[in-house]
């Protein structure tokens, strides 16, 4: 006796569709091609396989049970999906890659990725690449990439290490302004605050996402530091008052205009950062469809200057 993984091929179950559709065993066996004792043995076989009873034989006409009716309804779901999944191969056959993950630091546009997807999935026709965004922090954000948890890693603020196949584009360049809420002590000091001063007070650090490597940026040594785990919550912790810190100007510029933020000159160098797109893990093989695409869209100055720029606030 098959088994009832065995049973439910296919093939069965559009035969099972079919006898349901024509209403008897013998029309479906003249569409089929066979004689209606071969087809009504292969009904038996799946009955026997399953256990259970699929048609009434004692109407006239071929009426699903209760059981053969849920499995005509699961069974037409399950031959959806087989014919998905046979066009989904189809078109990655094609060049389209299945899935493109895209490692995105937090400094980056949230909207702008977001309308660069709705352009992607507005293609026709429809690529089959899944998306998938992670976010990265620092070195975190390369290190997806070169460990191969990525495929484009977009904000890179740190060098690009010599990895053979890799291969980087400049973002542009992003701006930091140290910031404080205007009820903390550090809003009403002389400017420029020197390091000796701001040495005395708690600054925000957003936590590397990184595994292996580790980087902060603007910490004195002995400072007093809080760590979160996103720039959103360094926002955050700034605009409350638990502590200072340097933030890209483009982020905060809503909470400057409004007053909800104050910056704050100090004695050393501003920083300006240069953000890069990084993509290419050494590969015998051209990049698919989907990275094309994106790094199409990346030699857009205006969608460059979007990624950095496009910080809305709800």
């Amino acid at each position: 006796m098959q088994n009832a993984r065995d049973a439910l091929t296919p093939e069965n179950l559009a035969m099972l569709q079919l006898i349901a559709r024509t209403g008897s065993f013998a029309a479906a066996a003249r569409e089929l091609g066979l004689v209606p004792s071969a087809l009504t043995y292969r009904v038996r076989q799946i009955e026997d396989a399953l256990d259970v009873l699929l048609f009434d034989r004692s109407a006239r006409q071929a009426q699903p049970t209760e059981a053969g009716a849920e499995l005509l309804r699961e069974g037409a779901r399950l031959l959806e999906d087989v014919d998905a999944i046979a066009h989904h191969v189809r078109r990655v056959a094609t060049g389209w890659e299945p899935q493109l993950t895209i490692s995105v630091d937090q400094v980056i546009s949230t909207g702008t990725m977001l309308e660069l997807a709705d352009a992607f999935y507005a293609i026709q026709p429809t690529p089959p690449t899944r998306l998938k965004f992670t976010d990265g922090i620092l070195s975190g954000t390369l290190e997806a990439l070169t460990s191969g948890q990525a495929d484009l890693a977009i904000g890179v603020a740190i060098d690009t290490p010599s990895v053979a196949g890799l291969q980087s584009a400049l973002i542009g360049e992003l701006p930091f302004v140290f910031v404080v809420a205007p009820h903390h002590p550090l809003a009403k000091l002389p400017e420029p605050l020197s390091d000796s001063v701001l040495r005395e007070h708690r600054m925000i650090a957003v936590a590397d996402s990184a595994q292996r490597t580790n980087v902060s940026m603007g910490i004195l040594p002995g400072q007093d530091v809080m760590t979160v785990d996103s720039m959103s919550a360094k926002i955050q912790a700034q605009l409350r008052g638990l502590g200072a810190g340097f933030l890209p100007e483009a982020m905060v510029r809503a909470y400057l205009d409004s007053g909800r933020l104050v910056a704050r000159t100090v004695q050393r160098p501003q920083r300006t950062i240069r953000m890069s797109y990084v993509w290419g893990r050494a590969s015998p093989h051209a990049p698919g469809r989907a990275l094309q695409w994106w790094l199409e869209q990346l030699t857009s100055k205006a969608t460059r200057r979007s990624l950095l720029e496009n910080h809305h606030h709800f």
